[in-house]
């Protein structure tokens, strides 16, 4: 008996394991089969680029930073400036592969009040967006739970968020509109947003944006009704096999200096370069949901604003020379070489969007440079069926990365009703104030139990483990988490009343040992958990952090600790309940 109990947990692990490892099989497998050769990608400057775009990039759109409003620029790029002038942007301590690492970005996500994003076993919490006056930013305290810098930095990536989502509605107006019209209808015909400039990225997001338009309706028929999603009047009226807008609940800002990064690793594929983020599908998103980013190069924005104009007056003048030189008939075919190179050169320092074919070494990579302010959407499969990384340029670098996060059991209001679920199982008596059990089934009591977990480390345990990060410039998550623990310390005693049940010898229950069973099964993996956690918490990464960071061990008290109906260490609790199997 206790061998076989003790096996199960590492099971579970490793079923939670599974898809890292097929990762690392397969990264191993394409590392193999190319040995010391690199596959190639293209780049704007590239023959060939716009035709790889077309055809297996084609879920990738460019919206470049002068068809966007001045105005916006400005509030979003002021509101990034603030959150890291406050401190908000942080490197999370994240878990990959049984060990922990610090990323190399800083974060901090912003959204609907009381959602979360998850990803690499880290759970964030989110900033709210700050769009109304309304109860859902205020404290505990009937305060805005933001001063008003904070609060005006989160509504302008509010507003941010909503010209998103209009832009993906328009685009799929259009489509519908264009589809419905003529499938012949040329392309090119469509006229472009903003003033169109005479360069190679120019003709990218015309035809980019085009070719979009192509191939999302059936994405969107498919994909009809998932998500959240808040109607507005589109300004064209689309065919009824249209779905509406998607819904962006939250942004995940991203922040990050190369020249504060040591190590940052090559790209192993391709040979594109240093690495920002490495390889990988976005997690825990809506199925076939877009992913909208603005990308904002904070030190060099006010220079490559010079350089734009400068950049044009330097093509003016090129044209001038090469004419010149023309009608000399000298120097075309050096000044074309040289200036191909100096183009390729600048592609090499900026920051570029890097994507490939998921574990594909037949398709040619794609390299995107980006402009500050220039933005990219991924939709259709992309996601899915594509990897993306972040390819560093040599000056410091925020995004803005909006998304539709899966909100089934990342929302505060999710982790409320199955508290409210669990102790429904929970009687007082009014006359003496003692506590029971209204249910003793079997399924009953798992299913409390698999709450009583989610609760504590899921929800309490990450909060805690990124430490008091969030008191310095919000609090609206202090009253939630409060509640969230006393909903937990009744499950504890839920607990403690299933413990006496199953010891008791005089208990006739017909299912006391399936209650022991489970009982056991809980016990052993909540120990289990509890030990991961302060290792975690105690870990040499984790003593690096300051104060206000370090990873707080919450819930944490000693066996002895009178408010508290159960031991920390389960130790004890657990032989005792093994014994008892036994003797069953």
């Amino acid at each position: 008996m206790k061998s076989r109990q003790r096996k199960q947990y590492p099971r579970n692990m490793k079923r939670s394991d599974d898809s890292e490892r097929e990762k690392r099989r397969k990264r191993r497998r394409l590392l193999q089969e190319l040995g010391e050769q690199k596959i190639p990608y293209l780049s704007p400057t590239d023959p060939g680029f716009q035709k790889l775009w077309d055809s297996s990039y084609s879920g990738l759109a460019l919206r470049q930073s002068g068809t966007i409003a001045s105005g916006l620029h400005e509030k979003v790029q002021s509101a990034l400036r603030i959150f890291q002038r406050r401190g908000c942007l942080l490197r999370d301590l994240v878990r990959i592969r049984d060990r922990d690492i610090f990323t190399a970005v800083s974060r901090v996500l912003v959204g609907q009040p009381g959602y979360t994003y998850r990803y690499l076993d880290t759970r964030l919490f989110t900033i709210p967006w700050h769009h109304e006056e309304g109860d859902s930013q205020r404290d505990e305290n009937e305060k805005l739970c933001c001063d008003s810098d904070m609060r005006g930095a989160c509504q302008a990536l509010w507003e941010l968020n909503q010209f998103f989502l209009t832009d993906v509605q328009q685009q799929t107006n259009l489509r519908g509109v264009k589809r419905s019209c003529s499938d012949t209808e040329n392309s090119e015909d469509t006229p472009g947003e903003g003033t169109c400039e005479e360069s190679v990225k120019d003709r990218v997001h015309e035809k980019t944006k085009e070719k979009e338009e192509r191939t999302d309706e059936e994405v969107e028929e498919e994909d009809s009704g998932q998500g959240c999603s808040h109607s507005s009047p589109p300004p064209y009226s689309p065919p009824p096999a249209v779905a509406g807008p998607v819904h962006f609940n939250v942004t995940l800002i991203n922040y990050m200096d190369p020249i504060a990064m040591t190590q940052l690793k090559e790209e192993p594929y391709y040979g594109m370069g240093k690495m920002a983020v490495g390889w990988h599908h976005d997690e825990n998103l809506v199925p076939l949901s877009p992913v909208a980013v603005y990308s904002y190069i904070c030190p060099a924005e006010p220079k490559n604003e010079g350089m734009t104009a400068k950049d044009g007056e330097g093509q003016s003048k090129e044209k001038e020379t090469s004419g010149e030189e023309t009608k000399k008939g000298e120097g075309e075919n050096e000044k074309g070489e040289d200036l191909k190179k100096e183009e390729v050169g600048k592609e090499k320092t900026c920051w570029r969007v890097g994507l490939k074919v998921a574990w594909d070494i037949h398709t040619p990579g794609l390299a995107l440079p980006l402009q500050s302010g220039d933005c990219y959407y991924m939709t259709d499969d992309l996601n899915r069926t594509h990897q993306h990384c972040v390819l560093a340029g040599d000056t410091a670098r925020f995004s803005s990365t909006h998304r539709v996060v899966q909100c089934c059991t990342g929302t505060l209001d999710y982790i409320q009703k199955r508290c409210s679920e669990a102790l429904e199982n929970l009687h007082t008596d009014p006359e003496n104030n003692t506590k029971s059990l209204f249910s003793l089934l079997p399924s009953t009591l798992q299913h409390i139990e698999d709450i009583h977990n989610e609760v504590e480390f899921e929800w309490l345990r990450q909060y805690w483990f990124q430490g008091r990060r969030y008191a310095p410039f919000c609090s609206w998550w202090t009253k939630p988490m409060e509640q969230l623990e006393d909903a937990w310390k009744e499950m504890e005693r839920m607990t403690q009343l299933l413990l006496a049940i199953v010891e008791d010898e005089n208990t006739a229950q017909d299912n006391r040992r399936e209650m022991a069973d489970i009982l056991l099964n809980t016990l052993t993996d909540r120990q289990q958990h509890r030990q991961t956690w302060r290792d975690r918490c105690r870990s040499s990464l984790a003593q690096t952090l300051p104060s206000e960071e370090a990873p707080v061990d919450r819930p944490f008290w000693s066996n002895e600790d009178p408010d508290m109906p159960l031991p920390f260490d389960l130790s004890d609790i657990i032989n005792r309940v093994e014994s008892l199997l036994w003797r069953m």
